[in-house]
């Protein structure tokens, strides 16, 4: 990893390296990642030799952005069991760091939110959902969170009867950028 890289830190969302720094800690020097967010204007140091195990991933490329749409105007899916389990399942689902993980999470309860209030707890993780999501797309999509935000709300309540049309808006990324957003 190098300055200027653009990163996904699963739980945080996509930043971008902006340095590398020696920090003593306990007596003991190590190298740290700066890691500045946009969205929360966060900024984070992350241990160089944690990396991996903190899943700490490159951006998705602009290739994979049908196949999140896609996840975007999907189905809805029904969540089983109690409040609890429901809760720590979709944890799981959003610690993975994975795009089509927080995008099918960000889908289904920001849909679940506008059809009738959830939980407080829910919403937390919607919104966080939806910060990560968002937070990735503003770099893929070269776009401000505004115009992300607007783009991912569009295609999340546009009616679920319609997916199969509003996955074939566009066949290629660059046209999802272009006339969309």
């Amino acid at each position: 990893m190098k300055i200027g890289d653009r990163v996904v830190y699963p739980m945080h969302g996509a930043g971008e390296v902006t340095g590398i720094e020696e920090q003593e800690v306990g007596g003991v020097t190590q190298s740290y990642y700066v890691l500045r967010l946009p969205m929360g204007s966060l900024k984070l140091m992350l241990p160089v030799d944690k990396v991996d195990e903190i899943g700490l991933r490159d951006v998705i490329d602009k290739s994979k952005l049908d196949e999140v749409k896609a996840i975007l105007s999907g189905k809805s899916e029904t969540s089983q069991g109690s409040w609890n389990k429901r809760f720590h399942a979709t944890l799981e689902r959003l610690k993975s760091g994975d795009i089509m993980e927080v995008a099918a999470v960000a889908r289904n309860l920001t849909r679940q939110h506008w059809k009738h209030k959830i939980a407080s707890g829910e919403r937390r993780l919607m919104e966080l959902s939806r910060q990560i999501l968002i937070s990735e797309l503003v770099y893929i999509l070269e776009k401000d969170a505004e115009e992300v935000t607007d783009w991912v709300d569009k295609i999340i309540l546009a009616d679920e009867n319609n997916s199969d049309e509003d996955e074939n808006i566009s066949d290629t990324s660059s046209e999802v950028e272009d006339e969309e957003i």
